[in-house]
């Protein structure tokens, strides 16, 4: 079990090598084995014998700068670094004689000579690795002094807002510098000038805050001193436990080491065993966690009996009562599927489950969804048809065995940057890059990496283009025909390699559709044919569209045709957005779908459901979640049931989405703060934060991962037990003692998990990939290997259908959004954080040419206007957008950002067109008449939540 683990782990000193060729050697008289290429100092430690070191560590290459670590080799002149020094067969190595121990101890005094001797008041101590080696070499006394020059008084930098670099504690090892480049790829950090004068310098001698430095925490992280430090940390002392979790953020999933004292998070550190991020981070893992001990967190539920009274705190029996009550009243007047539920992407597998039982057991009907529907939901569909399963088909790490990648409606640097720092690796590498996007991301042109090409579509034709790659690969015999002929349906291939060889979908006859010139379309296609593994990587850029559906389909047409699936290195991968999206649909959150994508129509299917759950399931599917407003507006659906999503800022057509929130009778939301979606409800059970959640995560590789509770519900229940109680009260019967009861039921009824548990995923360590089953108990890692899932894959016609949201006279403009580095989606927990120091509001990019045009300059007021409505945001001038496209985030409620975006879906899953909006844009001097009634709204309701009616039962005991 990983319930809590050490605080300090071992640390190897270089990282480990595979070989199949073995080495043999001798260290301090032990025989050793170990792979090619391996170094002295791993070899060491791997046989239990530690040879001191500072500039060393396992997360990066050898440097040998510190020269701690020397050696003494028979047969050998000197004393050479055993971390650059690679093992040899034959060897015969000491590690401690008297020769050595003087060295390493003139080393260290020469360290301490310009080193403050504050040990006892230091944040580091208990710590720190040059206060152990000190102790390790038996450092006594230091004869140099300290009256010449030195750094001691070296001022601090405090500019970022999560540590502190004292430059007084530095000794210049250059792990965080290394880190800085090898790690994240940033290239932010230098050392700047030469012998005594040399010193770490962010950017040009930069503060931190306002140099490159991402805040990824990397440097922090490799520092063996006080030099680079949490601020926590200086502030709260040392942890005195630790446990690993994973991430709430990103799909990436990445396992961290949260160190505690008590249930107090001194700091999160990326736990270097975690197979999603491999002891890497962003600023928003690392760093951003203080919204879960925020001062606007609610943590009593309320109830009010309209939007226009105060709330009034109440008891959990008495708000779940008065919900089920409400619930059960707007059923027996309208029917019973007049309600229904949406179950969240942050919250764990075992809450997503239970919210979508709820549904279809305890209210009788199928209507539920997920914040899916908004995002992914044409992956699901798209590679279901073509290759059988909704999901993608490789681990993060299969991108180290990757020769050319697409990059296709994502930008990963902002959205995915774990991920992105392994890519830039490969890049750096010599790995080709292929950019799809109608911006000029970070990818395109990075420190040491440039993409080979960049390909800006213009917004709403993604189809076109990848039909116009795929005439070149068909049309220059560049298909895989062996591959084709073993794995795909012949009929459809040969359906599938006529229509794209027709003349109208070459790259020359789409060229003025696309926007993108036909030499590069051919030569990037040509490209990727023909390089060795090919992998496609795609975001919200591709599903996002009214063609979102088709143009995942085009994506693993093109994979299927290279032959780039079931290997290392190469595959279908679609970026999820938030930490749990993929694990909230494989537990069955669509409306037509029960858990493991298995329809609600299959009878079989059902029935196994009913009888395990003893009830009947409806066999139709229920409500999608554009669906449910409209019957809202209609009025006919009246209550919901929404946890952990805010549907009134993420979702398109904000002012459709407010008529329905309105419209309804009872809305009950289950959250940490009042959001936008909160502001309407009738009912709020507080939630938990991941920090207070027992349970597990699916990332974007379909890593199952434990989340594990660090400190107890601030709220008195967690979401799961929310949940239960509501089933109970509406007369179904839940009782669970712990969420690994929830996931043993999900093993159960679900065949591509029936593997899976809390202690098998404890006995792997760093999760598991499903399908985990009998034929394959340790998990799947790589898809569709021998066969694809649906046994052979299945070419599809992509035929570009042209957006409803085109350029017109009156809307010159395409808007399309996307999210930035240091904010999180809606920025319910972002924006709580410092993170705000770096992006506080959504802007709008415009390009020069555009601005110019409208007299728009850097800053001013820009009123964007569509058919759906208009806000006003202020004007970011830049190259990265090209003319005609104008680009803003979606992170703060005030921005309003999808007041603009229009009810324009996929023809499949309708998925919102939040891509695609034509606009026009205007120099304004002040907000928008929309963000006039969002103001005056929002400030009634944060006034009617300061005077809630406190719980009687607390008010008496104060009294």
């Amino acid at each position: 079990m990983l319930e809590t683990i050490a605080i300090r782990e071992r640390d190897y000193g270089t990282p480990a090598r595979t070989s199949t060729e073995v080495v043999n050697l001798t260290i301090d008289g032990q025989p050793c084995q170990v792979p090619a290429g391996t170094s002295v100092m791993h070899a060491a430690a791997q046989a239990g014998i530690n040879i001191p070191k500072l500039c060393a560590t396992d997360s990066l290459e050898a440097f040998g700068s510190c020269r701690l670590c020397l050696v003494q080799i028979e047969g050998r002149r000197g004393y050479p670094a055993s971390c650059t020094t690679p093992a040899e067969e034959g060897m015969v190595i000491l590690t401690e004689t008297p020769k050595l121990h003087d060295l390493r101890r003139n080393v260290m005094e020469l360290y301490i000579s310009d080193h403050p001797l504050d040990c006892l008041t230091c944040p580091a101590n208990g710590n720190c690795e040059l206060q152990d080696m000190a102790g390790v070499v038996g450092l006594r006394n230091v004869r140099y002094g300290f009256d010449g020059a030195n750094h001691l008084n070296d001022a601090l930098d405090e500019s970022n807002p999560y540590f502190t670099y004292d430059p007084s504690k530095c000794i210049v090892c250059s792990r965080c510098v290394r880190a800085c480049e090898d790690i994240q790829g940033t290239f932010a950090l230098t050392v700047d000038g030469m012998g005594f004068n040399s010193r770490i310098a962010a950017g040009q001698n930069d503060s931190f805050l306002g140099s490159d430095c991402v805040s990824c925490g990397a440097c922090v992280q490799a520092c063996p001193t006080s030099s680079l430090m949490e601020k926590t940390v200086i502030m709260m002392g040392q942890a005195e436990h630790a446990a690993i979790t994973t991430c709430a953020y990103c799909g990436v999933g990445c396992a961290f080491k949260a160190e505690m004292k008590g249930q107090e998070v001194v700091r999160m550190v990326p736990w270097k065993d975690g197979k999603a991020n491999r002891g890497h981070s962003c600023v928003k893992g690392r760093f951003a966690w203080g919204y879960a001990t925020h001062q606007d967190r609610i943590l009593k539920p309320m109830i009010r009996a309209s939007i226009t009274e105060p709330w009034r705190e109440v008891s959990w029996d008495e708000a779940i009562d008065y919900a089920a009550s409400e619930l059960k009243r707007i059923q027996a007047k309208y029917g019973n599927n007049s309600i229904g539920g949406l179950t969240s992407s942050r919250c764990t597998n075992e809450e997503t489950y239970l919210v979508q039982k709820l549904v279809r057991a305890a209210f009788g009907t199928n209507n539920v969804d997920t914040c899916a529907r908004v995002c992914h939901s044409p992956t699901g569909y798209g590679l279901k048809t073509t290759m059988g399963e909704s999901a993608g088909t490789q681990t993060f790490d299969s991108v180290m065995f990757t020769d050319v990648v697409i990059m296709m409606g994502a930008n990963p640097s902002a959205a995915h940057p774990v991920f992105a720092s392994r890519l830039k690796r490969r890049l750096r590498e010599g790995a080709k890059l292929i950019v799809i996007d109608p911006r000029s991301i970070e990818l395109v042109d990075a420190p040491h990496i440039k993409a080979d090409y960049h390909l800006p579509v213009r917004p709403g034709t993604n189809t076109a283009l990848l039909t116009a790659m795929a005439h070149v690969i068909a049309t220059e015999g560049l298909i895989d025909e062996a591959f084709v002929a073993e794995r795909c349906e012949k009929p459809a291939f040969e359906q599938w390699r006529d229509f794209v060889s027709l003349p109208e979908n070459s790259p020359e006859a789409t060229e003025h559709i696309t926007g993108v010139s036909a030499k590069d379309v051919r030569e990037a296609s040509y490209l990727f044919a023909t390089q060795g593994n090919g992998s496609i990587y795609y975001g919200l850029g591709v599903t996002e569209h009214s063609q979102g559906s088709t143009t995942v389909m085009a994506i693993a047409n093109l994979a299927m045709a290279t032959g780039n699936l079931g290997r290392e290195g190469v595959g279908v991968n679609p970026l999820r957005g938030q930490n749990n999206v993929q694990g909230s649909c494989d537990m069955g959150s669509f409306p037509h779908e029960l858990p493991g994508y298995r329809h609600v129509s299959n009878d079989a299917v059902r029935s196994q459901f009913e009888q395990d759950w003893g009830v009947s399931i409806q066999s139709e599917p229920g409500l999608r979640i554009p669906n449910m407003f409209d019957a809202a507006i209609s009025g006919t659906f009246k209550g919901l049931y929404c946890q952990g999503e805010d549907i009134m800022q993420s979702d398109p057509d904000t002012q459709h989405v407010a008529q329905a929130l309105a419209s309804m009778e009872c809305i009950i939301v289950q959250d940490m703060f009042l959001n936008e979606t909160a502001k309407y409800a009738h009912v709020f059970l507080p939630g938990t934060s991941f920090l207070e959640k027992d349970g597990t995560f699916t990332n974007a590789e379909r890593r199952v991962s434990r989340v594990r509770k660090v400190m107890e519900p601030k709220a008195g229940l967690g979401d799961w037990e929310a949940t239960c109680a509501l089933s109970n009260a509406m007369g179904y019967p839940m009782h669970y003692n712990h969420p690994s009861e929830i996931m043993d039921e999900i093993a159960r009824l679900t065949p591509t998990f029936s593997g899976v548990s809390f202690k098998k995923i404890d006995e792997m360590g760093g999760g598991l990939q499903w399908p985990c089953n009998t034929e394959a108990p340790d998990g799947t890692p790589t898809m569709h290997v021998d066969e694809f899932v649906r046994g052979k894959g299945r070419f599809m016609i992509t035929k570009y259908v042209p957006s409803d949201e085109r350029s017109t006279r009156k809307f010159p403009l395409l808007l399309t959004t996307g999210r930035i580095l240091s904010q999180y989606n809606v920025g319910a927990q972002t924006r709580r954080t410092p993170n705000v120091l770096w992006h506080n509001e959504d802007l709008l990019e415009m390009h020069p040419q555009d601005a110019e045009d409208r007299g728009i300059k850097a800053g001013d007021w820009v009123g964007i206007q569509s058919r759906s409505g208009e806000t006003v945001l202020r004007a970011d001038i830049t190259e990265r957008v090209q003319p005609g496209v104008v680009y803003t985030t979606f992170h703060f409620p005030e921005s309003g950002a999808n007041v603009v975006t229009t009810d324009s879906s996929d023809w499949a899953t309708e998925c919102p067109e939040y891509k695609v909006t034509a606009v026009q844009a205007r120099l304004v001097t002040q907000p928008s008449e929309w963000q006039g009634k969002w103001s005056r709204f929002s400030d009634i309701q944060q006034k009617l939540l300061a005077e809630r009616e406190p719980e009687r039962a607390a008010a008496i005991t104060q009294g």
